[in-house]
């Protein structure tokens, strides 16, 4: 007597895999470009906390010595921000100051919205690239 084996068949089908493979891929798709905006803008606040500590600095020196800094490590201030992405510069000009933290490298080099932000002794806050200040210097 034989008797009739049944098989059962573990696996995916091509087609499944397929279907799998593009819903990756729309969700893929969706994703990325908010997490590479939410990245960009944790970058950005990493510029924005050392210029707004450089700003008050640059305050605390003034009250002391009735001039600004024009070095960044008179004020205590490091040329980087503390990531490494973003290079801070300081330039006097007509009895006041403004303070740069220019794009250098990870994820904000090839940031073509927020370039660069500055503060000035003003508070004003500027920045150049295609986007406006207030996007820029959103929290």
């Amino acid at each position: 007597m034989m008797k009739n084996r049944i098989r059962s068949v573990a696996g995916f089908s091509l087609i499944e895999l397929v279907i799998v493979v593009a819903i990756v891929g729309v969700l893929a798709s969706l994703a990325y470009p908010n997490y590479s905006s939410y990245i960009k803008r944790g970058a950005r606040a990493d510029a924005m906390t050392i210029l707004l500590d450089a700003a008050n600095k640059q305050e605390q020196y003034f009250v002391d010595n009735r001039e600004y800094a024009s070095n960044l490590s008179d004020i205590g201030v490091p040329s980087t921000s503390e990531n490494g992405y973003f290079n801070i510069t300081v330039a006097l000009s007509n009895g006041g100051y403004t303070l740069t933290a220019t794009a250098a490298n990870g994820p904000v080099k090839g940031d073509l919205e927020c370039t660069s932000l500055s503060v000035n002794n003003l508070g004003i806050k500027t920045v150049t690239g295609t986007a406006t200040a207030d996007h820029c210097w959103e929290r």
